[in-house]
């Protein structure tokens, strides 16, 4: 698929891992991954690996299909597959952004062209959180009132001071919804957690959009264009950057 690179769950996280490191070496301000897995896994923070019943969690968990990755953000268990189009999107931080809002800040730069684009096909989305989904949190992309994207950030120094962030979306493409609640809802209860999903407070982009894989090949030109608006020149496009060398799992920064 032109422009949307395919990697394992855990190479995947660490090309994104390799994406900030490039921003902190000083070799581009900003720069795009889009990546869609090949197979699948539940990926959480590695705090949980404390949790009472973890041990016994990720083996019902592999045994259904679903082995357990560890990064090093916060949040709650989500499930990736390749129903999902992950969009990392890394800068350097301009000296006009206000310190203060830099979070808010790098939520609007990654959520404003995502949201540009569905509205130039048709679809009008929202931001905020959703009772009942999965990992949910107030930077959720909405659609519906239906949670359609998760986000995530990691914050890193440059080389020359300046402050990197590496902003994340996992946009459930396909309706892989049922399954999804139903892995990280088996965590829970292996862990003797009360926390519960349910599949009805997420939304597949293709229950609202044909042809939706062949349409989110022109998200990268519309992140081009919004960021330039603002300023920022997007870099080489990073989709065919491999992985290499660095070690799956643990360390990948985010979803």
């Amino acid at each position: 698929m032109n422009g949307i690179a395919r990697f394992s769950v855990g190479a995947g996280l660490n090309a994104e891992r390799a994406l900030l490191q490039r921003v902190c070496n000083g070799l581009f301000d900003c720069q795009l991954l889009l990546w869609r897995p090949t197979g699948q896994a539940l990926v959480m923070p590695g705090s949980f690996e404390r949790r009472p019943g973890f041990a016994l969690a990720s083996q019902r968990c592999a045994a259904q299909g679903w082995p357990i990755l560890l990064r090093d953000t916060g949040g709650e268990p989500v499930p990736q597959s390749s129903a999902v189009l992950n969009i990392a999107l890394a800068c350097a931080l301009p000296s006009g952004d206000e310190v203060g809002k830099r979070i808010d800040i790098a939520y609007e730069r990654l959520l404003e062209p995502l949201a540009l684009w569905l509205a130039e096909n048709g679809l009008k989305a929202g931001v905020g959180a959703v009772p009942g989904a999965f990992c949910d949190g107030r930077f959720n992309l909405t659609l519906e009132g239906r949670k359609l994207a998760g986000t995530a950030q990691r914050w890193r120094r440059s080389r020359d001071g300046r402050p990197v962030v590496l902003a994340h979306a996992a946009l459930l493409i396909e309706d892989w919804r049922e399954p999804m609640a139903d892995v990280v809802n088996r965590f829970y209860h292996a862990c003797a957690s009360d926390l519960r999903c349910q599949a009805a407070s997420h939304l597949a982009l293709a229950e609202r959009l044909a042809n939706a894989w062949a349409t989110a090949t022109s998200l990268p030109e519309c992140y081009q264009r919004v960021l330039a608006w603002q300023g920022l020149e997007l870099g080489a496009r990073a989709s065919t950057y491999p992985p290499e060398g660095l070690a799956a799992g643990r360390h990948s920064p985010l979803l």
